[in-house]
Parts: structure tokens; sequence; C-alpha cells
């Protein structure tokens, strides 16, 4: 499986230099937790609803500063092309919940951890779903006087 089976699309993004007002509106008028910052297309950074509430609020930041003051950057980012063990991988290794997927150099979509849950869980689905079925088929409990 790849990233690009497993990722939320598409990404929101905001341009340099907006006001951290209109990126909250953004995450609520889209229903998401984040937006890519980008300039002339390419990737500047990443702003998160904990980045607005932490170190924009908590910060003492005005909502007309730029979202440049609070989003991160570099951002650490998977292909659309990834094996989803790689992404895997970067979650541990990086610690951010939210990944920002590439093809090439443009932005195409968002990783997210909620995104790996449902992998996670599909594959237990997918093991577990004969053995369900097995234990449904045959009654709780301890074996009747008849099948011993």
């Amino acid at each position: 499986m790849t990233v690009s089976e497993a990722m939320s699309h598409p990404a929101v993004s905001v341009p340099t230099g907006t006001p951290l007002r209109q990126v909250a509106r953004e995450m609520a008028e889209y229903g998401v937790g984040s937006v890519v910052v980008t300039e002339g297309g390419a990737l500047r950074g990443i702003v998160t609803d904990r980045d607005l509430a932490l170190g924009a609020l908590a910060g003492g930041l005005d909502a007309n500063d730029a979202v440049d003051s609070v989003m991160t950057s570099p951002v650490v980012t998977v292909s659309i092309t990834d094996d989803i063990h790689a992404a895997y991988r970067t979650f541990r290794v990086s610690g951010f919940r939210r990944l920002p997927v590439l093809d090439g150099h443009r932005v195409v979509g968002v990783l997210t951890v909620d995104d790996m849950l449902i992998d996670v869980f599909q594959r237990l689905a997918d093991l577990l779903g004969p053995v369900a079925w097995s234990v449904l088929e045959e009654p709780p409990g301890p074996p009747s006087a008849g099948t011993r």
C-alpha cells in the first residue's frame, strides 16, 4: 500500500503572510487541524491548530500577525509514492501527527495519524475477520454434551 491510498486530500493551503485569523477561519471552514503554507506553489511550512493555540494565542500574537510567525519550517514530508511502512517510520521518528504529501514538489494531500489508524484497523479486520466468523459460528461457552 502506498501513501496515496491512505492520505487525506486535498491539502488546505494558505500563502505566506496570511493573517492568523484567516488561517483559523480556513481550518474551521474545511474542518481540518492543519494547513500547509505555500509561496509560489512551493511548500514553505505547516501550521496546526495547536500552533495557533499555543504558539499564537499563548505567545501573545495578534490575529493579524502572519502565519509565518507560528508555522513549522522546514517541513517533514512524505512522497505520494512512498510505501505506507515508510510513512509509519517517518511518523515514529519525527513525532509529528500530520505530514504533507508531495508529488514531486507539489503538495497533493496530508497524511495524518488518524489516516494511519484507519489503516491499522483495516489490517486488524482483515486478520481477525476469519477468526471472528469462526467464533460466531460456534456458540459461546463450553461444548454441549453432544459435541464432546
